[in-house]
């Protein structure tokens, strides 16, 4: 067994946005072999998932996102801009955290998966990401 990290950062926009990660992983994670992915977002205001993209699923997501969580002051949580208490709400829903698995260096996702950051919260305008990966060894299950 083997542990790798590893921390990029990615700019999200000062506007809700959902931004593609799966490339970026992929290139991290590709000489690494079998294991476990653990993807984590260490933000209070920003979530991960996975969803096809380019189907008009991404303005789909944050208009959703936008009925359930409206941008406004009825929230108790009030530093940053109006209606900011609804991003800390996020990462109930969208979770900031996910598991992949990787076999011989390859991300396995479904055929339309991607992997995405979802930010509401336009005050931050990057994001980190941080990948910590646990590489399988000899004498395991077979």
């Amino acid at each position: 067994m083997y542990m790798w990290t590893h921390r990029f950062t990615v700019r999200s926009g000062d506007r809700p946005n959902v931004v593609d990660l799966t490339e970026q992983v992929r290139v991290a994670v590709r000489a690494l072999g079998d294991g476990l992915l653990h993807v984590f977002l260490p933000h209070a205001t920003a979530g991960l998932a996975l969803m096809e993209l380019h189907s008009g699923s991404e303005p789909d997501l944050l208009e959703r996102l936008e009925s359930l969580l409206p941008r406004d002051l009825a929230y108790r949580h009030r530093h940053g801009t109006p209606g900011h208490g609804r991003d800390h709400l996020l990462p109930a829903l969208i979770s900031p955290a996910l598991v992949l698995a990787v076999e011989g260096g390859r991300l396995q996702l479904g055929t339309w998966q991607s992997l995405v950051l979802v930010d509401t919260n336009g005050d931050n305008l990057e994001r980190e990401v941080w990948l910590t990966f646990l590489g399988g060894g000899s004498g395991g299950p077979p």
